[in-house]
């Protein structure tokens, strides 16, 4: 008996917790992967905004689309392998960029469609944050598992930010080939860390041992209290008949596809809108991005303390203000810097408040209706994009402003919708 109550399984909660971390802070890089060079890009290869828009855009749409079924494998085999088949495909990204910078250092407008592809295997480590949920989860007891996961999100959601302020900075002191070869190899030596250190959790460990799972053993002999049910299928099942999920992924959409969006959007923004040179427009999204991100941890204790629905409200009228003073700032620079932290502030709460309304919205079914929220709405950062080149095209100038009254549109669209939610509300809410 006192054999069961050895745990058999190696690392520590607190060793998991660094190792994911660590993986989605450099996976997650690749949102960034053009958004600070797409305006120096534009140039040698003749884009017009629509495809500059779809080529600063395509890492969210694998980031976004892959999260679905990679946190679903999490149940199956752990989070390890998921995550080193993520960094591995954004490696090859990395690699293929560095490929073409070294053949044609100006890249050509025949180098399109590989960028485009490159692109998309970049933004395979944006999917991290799937995986890496349960895989925390998994290791935490229930009753700390919210502060180790606004840790994690918290952390990882750091990077497209400190991104956008390294690589312009990278590019113009050593050029995009060597920018973009310190990125792969960045990337290689994460990936071998995680493959000789990173373990997943005890349940896991002891199935790939061989070793008969008792989860009431599991718990005595190692701490963890959550294991797979095996269920995730019928989860995402359930969630997705459920009105409430769809109304959840498009706030999110806005929120955290907007974060995305405009990571990717701001320094082709602040270069051709006002000339900005690469280094201070990369300064200027890492502002805008790193405010973001650290404003989502401070917004888990605000939805706390006042509610979801109340904060989800407040933020997307704050979003809706920043949209309209970016919109009308003009030349003034000074005013859309103003109207961008605004953005920063609206949508970093709304990403926290979203997820604390998943659970009370779909309560028998949180797993399912997470995935479907944090995918499809994470979408957003391949959508939006796009959508602001349009208005750029028909605009000119004028239209890298004007773009923003998409977050206006978007936001009032949020608030209607936000009341039908509260008056839907669970029985036992």
């Amino acid at each position: 008996m006192s054999e069961e109550l050895v745990c058999q399984a190696h690392s520590t909660p607190r060793a998991a917790l660094f190792w994911t971390t660590l993986a989605f802070f450099g996976g997650f890089a690749g949102v960034s992967a053009f958004g600070p060079i797409v305006s120096t890009m534009k140039a040698g290869m003749g884009l017009d905004p629509l495809l500059m828009g779809l080529l600063a855009a395509c890492p969210a749409l694998s980031g976004s689309l892959l999260r679905i079924p990679f946190g679903a494998m999490v149940d199956r085999m752990g989070g390890k392998w998921p995550i080193l088949v993520l960094l591995t495909l954004a490696a090859i990204g990395v690699a293929g960029m560095t490929f073409v910078f070294t053949l044609s250092p100006t890249p050509k407008a025949s180098h399109y469609p590989w960028f485009v592809v490159f692109g998309i295997l970049c933004g395979c480590g944006i999917a991290l944050f799937s995986v890496g949920i349960p895989t925390v989860s998994y290791w935490y007891p229930q009753r700390t598992q919210g502060s180790a996961l606004a840790v994690y999100a918290g952390l990882g959601n750091l990077a497209p930010g400190l991104f956008a302020l390294l690589l312009p900075f990278l590019v113009t002191a050593l050029g995009y080939t060597v920018s973009y070869v310190m990125w792969m190899v960045m990337l290689v030596l994460l990936i071998a860390m995680i493959a000789l250190f990173m373990k997943d959790a005890p349940y896991f460990q002891y199935k790939q041992m061989g070793i008969d799972i008792d989860p009431d053993a599991l718990l005595l002999a190692c701490g963890e209290e959550l294991v797979p049910s095996g269920t995730a299928l019928a989860s995402i099942r359930k969630a997705g008949a459920d009105w409430r999920t769809w109304v959840l992924t498009f706030f999110y959409f806005i929120s955290f596809g907007g974060f995305i969006a405009l990571t990717v959007w701001f320094p082709t923004y602040w270069s051709e809108r006002f000339g900005a040179s690469l280094t201070l427009a990369g300064a200027l999204t890492a502002a805008y991005s790193l405010s973001s991100s650290l404003l989502r941890v401070a917004g888990g204790y605000v939805s706390d303390k006042v509610g979801g629905e109340r904060l989800t409200s407040a933020a997307f009228i704050i979003t809706g203000v920043g949209a309209v003073i970016v919109a009308l700032a003009g030349g003034a620079m000074v005013a859309a810097v103003v109207g961008a932290m605004l953005l920063a502030l609206g949508m970093g709460f709304a990403n926290a408040a979203v997820f604390k309304l998943v659970p009370r919205y779909s309560p028998t079914a949180v797993g399912g209706a997470a995935g479907i929220v944090g995918g499809l709405g994470a979408f957003g950062g391949f959508v939006i994009p796009p959508i602001m080149g349009l208005f750029v095209h028909g605009m000119g100038r004028d239209g890298y402003a004007m773009g923003f009254v998409v977050f206006l549109g978007f936001s009032l669209a949020a608030l209607p919708l936000l009341v039908l939610l509260r008056r839907r509300q669970p029985i036992d809410a």
